[in-house]
């Protein structure tokens, strides 16, 4: 994942939130809405509901990698932000590697 398909600046997220849809599993919440640039922008978020900074870190690191995994397996065009749900912090990469791809899956986004 290149820096420039980040996504970075709270507009960007808030309009993510705001004209999006969502869908969520006990692991992770997703939300996507269309851009119209030929490559997917990703945010992801934990809140410090999850836990202290360790952990945040280790969750988002666990995210971006399913993510990068897989990658080539998901339509383009699309601004997506996944956000984890507190029952992450004890959860496995399998574990969050299987939420999100479920997520993806519901959202029709596999290619």
């Amino acid at each position: 994942m290149q820096s420039n398909n980040k996504l970075k600046k709270n507009q960007d997220f808030r309009m993510v939130y705001q004209k999006g849809r969502s869908m969520a599993n006990k692991l992770l919440i997703i939300y996507i809405v269309n851009n119209n640039l030929e490559y997917n922008r990703i945010g992801f978020t934990v809140s410090k509901k999850v836990g202290n900074s360790v952990v945040r870190s280790r969750v988002k690191r666990l995210m971006k990698e399913s993510y990068r995994l897989n990658e080539g397996k998901i339509k383009t065009s699309h601004d997506i932000v996944f956000i984890a749900r507190p029952n992450c912090k004890e959860s496995t990469y399998k574990e969050i590697e299987s939420a999100l791809l479920h997520l993806i899956r519901k959202m029709k986004l596999i290619s």
